[in-house]
């Protein structure tokens, strides 16, 4: 009786042992497998965040050549007022 109960531990000790360690292979696996997502959201992220600053530079760009041209065309549209005037006086002298 002894020698089978020690039998029956053994084996059920083997058994025990085998499924911790396929558990310990797939927690490893699972780990590995996080460390490579983790490492593929911080490769995103720098990406991501190199883009953005690319364009809001892009952005910045922009809109300061959009002043320039609005400055530009205020001082061509007063030019153009001053000439029309000058205009109107001018026909108005000689008439």
């Amino acid at each position: 009786m002894e020698d089978k109960m020690f039998e029956l531990m053994t084996k059920m000790y083997s058994e025990f042992s085998e499924k911790f360690n396929s558990m310990d292979n797939k927690i490893d696996a699972v780990n590995s497998d996080i460390k490579g997502i983790k490492n593929d959201i911080i490769r995103i992220e720098n990406k991501l965040d190199n883009n953005s600053k690319a364009l809001f530079d892009g952005y910045n760009q922009t809109y300061e050549e959009v002043k320039e041209v609005k400055k530009a065309v205020e001082e061509l549209s007063a030019k153009v007022e001053t000439q029309e005037v000058e205009i109107k006086v001018i026909k108005g002298g000689k008439a």
